[in-house]
């Protein structure tokens, strides 16, 4: 699972530009799957019918997993006389994190960010700072313009039994997705694996694709902080301790039945787990609650610390564990 992960974050894809994710995930998910589509927007439904029939129920129950492609970025809104570029974000991305740091852009042109002279590093700000592709002037050859984006350029290094990258926020929920169809032997539930677009910028892939699939159960699959480094915020969420089950974020209170299905899931599989309390910030399970007259969803979390950097940090028991989460929930039949 590890080169699965490594491939999906080291992949290039800020919201809005999620091909190449996309392509990667579709090589991986088409002969596990009846069916595999790409939507209008650019979701990507990979579709697995139910392989024995429902008990008690007209049809299968219909049941939504997401996780989102798409990762931060920048992009260029202007080139200067020597060639350097301002730029502005693409989700959010904190100008502390991004000094310093490599970017490439979608023509594989590798850049830099720095910024101007300032009197106090408190000013620090994105609109302070630019990118240094190496051109001499602008309009030299760089192939890089104005709309053009950049996504953080950082390979993924193991520490142990964690993994550190950019992207992990969300291809390490993509990976978790791709593992638990590659371990499920069968199911009473239609199931709907989608990979969703431009999470970053608002939920935007979730909310298009939640209409058409009209679920009858949403689960989203996310990264979420966690409160074990020296004097973060505190949250009961860390590092090693297993998958993390929400509560609530800023756009989601997560449906008691479904909370309480991952948590008896859990529980009689022996499962870390860990409840989740997110003060701010949400996942592609808001905008699929509200869908036509309400889906009940909930939220497989997994900790992760330093996210929109391109550090982002993970524990492997803990993505075992969300794996070994799903695969329990989804081969029983579902009734919310």
């Amino acid at each position: 699972m590890k080169e699965t992960i490594r491939t999906l974050v080291e992949a290039y894809g800020p919201s809005g530009n999620e091909e190449r994710v996309r392509e990667i995930i579709m090589g991986m998910v088409r002969e596990m799957c009846d069916s595999v589509r790409v939507d209008t927007l650019g979701n990507l439904i990979a579709f697995r019918r139910a392989s024995r029939p429902a008990t008690g129920r007209p049809a299968p129950t219909k049941i939504m997993l997401a996780a989102h492609m798409d990762e931060i970025g920048i992009i260029v809104t202007h080139i200067d006389e020597k060639g350097f570029m301002r730029f502005s974000n693409v989700g959010y991305v904190d100008p502390f994190t991004a000094l310093g740091q490599r970017v490439v852009f979608g023509n594989e042109r590798a850049g830099v960010i720095w910024m101007e002279k300032l009197e106090k590093m408190k000013d620090l700000r994105l609109d302070k700072m630019f990118v240094d592709v190496g051109q001499g002037a602008a309009g030299d050859g760089s192939g890089v313009s104005v709309g053009d984006v950049a996504a953080f350029d950082r390979k993924m290094t193991e520490m142990g039994n964690r993994l550190t990258a950019k992207a992990m926020d969300d291809r390490i929920g993509c990976a978790i997705l791709v593992e638990t169809l590659r371990r499920l032997r069968e199911s009473p539930n239609d199931l709907y694996f989608v990979f969703t677009v431009q999470e970053e910028l608002g939920a935007r892939g979730a909310v298009t694709s939640a209409f058409g699939i009209c679920p009858d159960v949403g689960i989203a699959v996310d990264v979420t902080p966690t409160g074990d480094t020296p004097k973060a915020a505190i949250s009961d969420v860390s590092l090693g301790k297993g998958a993390a089950i929400k509560v609530k974020d800023s756009y989601l209170v997560a449906h008691p039945a479904v909370r309480n299905l991952l948590v008896s899931a859990a529980e009689s599989a022996g499962i870390p787990f860990q409840m989740e309390v997110l003060e701010r910030g949400g996942t592609d399970a808001g905008p699929i609650h509200t869908t036509r007259e309400g889906v009940p969803s909930g939220v497989i979390s997994v900790p992760t610390r330093y996210i929109h950097t391109p550090c982002e940090t993970v524990d492997l028991g803990d993505v075992e564990a969300c794996v070994r989460l799903l695969e329990k929930v989804l081969s029983n039949e579902v009734s919310v």
